[in-house]
């Protein structure tokens, strides 16, 4: 589990003297809970969320347990090194509005006739409860052909999960070259 420290302050300078000990700021918040000025470690927070199997994943701030995701993220342009993260509190029986990753999976045949698979989507913005957040959507684009695409209403959604996008929004294609 990842272990973090509170802030005492939340100026600017105190987060610069943070930074420059290794920590990453971050805010963890959720409806119905006091917003939390936190720090961890950056190279843990690095590990710990690179080699997480689920969306949502478990920290510990102040004796306190608390799940989950990464809500955004900022990274500084010229070190590309995380900089601050923002935390959302995951709420089993609250339903909220979450973004999920899609994973595109197979080889079209698209690419066979010098097609360029595309994906268009990176996230669908769904609305269930934290018990029921789904990990990713996997979609398998091999069926594709030159001049096809998939659709948000082709994607399946697990039950007690709607998708909020637009039915006729483009997740991934294939276009030619």
């Amino acid at each position: 589990m990842l272990e973090g420290i509170i802030r005492e302050s939340i100026g600017k300078k105190a987060a610069k003297a943070l930074k420059r000990d290794g920590y990453l700021i971050a805010n963890i918040y959720a409806k119905g809970i006091d917003n939390i000025y936190a720090a961890f470690k950056t190279n843990d927070f690095m590990k710990y969320a690179r080699d997480k199997e689920n969306l949502a994943f478990e920290i510990k701030v102040d004796g306190k347990t608390y799940k989950v995701i990464v809500e955004e993220y900022q990274k500084d342009p010229v070190l590309n090194t995380l900089t601050h993260v923002d935390l959302r509190v995951v709420l089993d029986d609250v339903v909220s509005k979450y973004y999920i990753p899609v994973k595109v999976s197979g080889t079209p045949i698209g690419l066979k006739n010098k097609g360029i698979l595309v994906q268009l989507k990176r996230r669908l913005r769904v609305h269930c409860k934290g018990k029921d957040l789904p990990n990713s959507f996997d979609i398998d684009v091999t069926p594709l052909d030159t001049g096809d695409f998939i659709l948000v209403r082709d994607v399946k959604a697990p039950e007690n999960v709607t998708i909020l996008d637009g039915n006729d929004v483009a997740v991934a294609g294939v276009f030619s070259a």
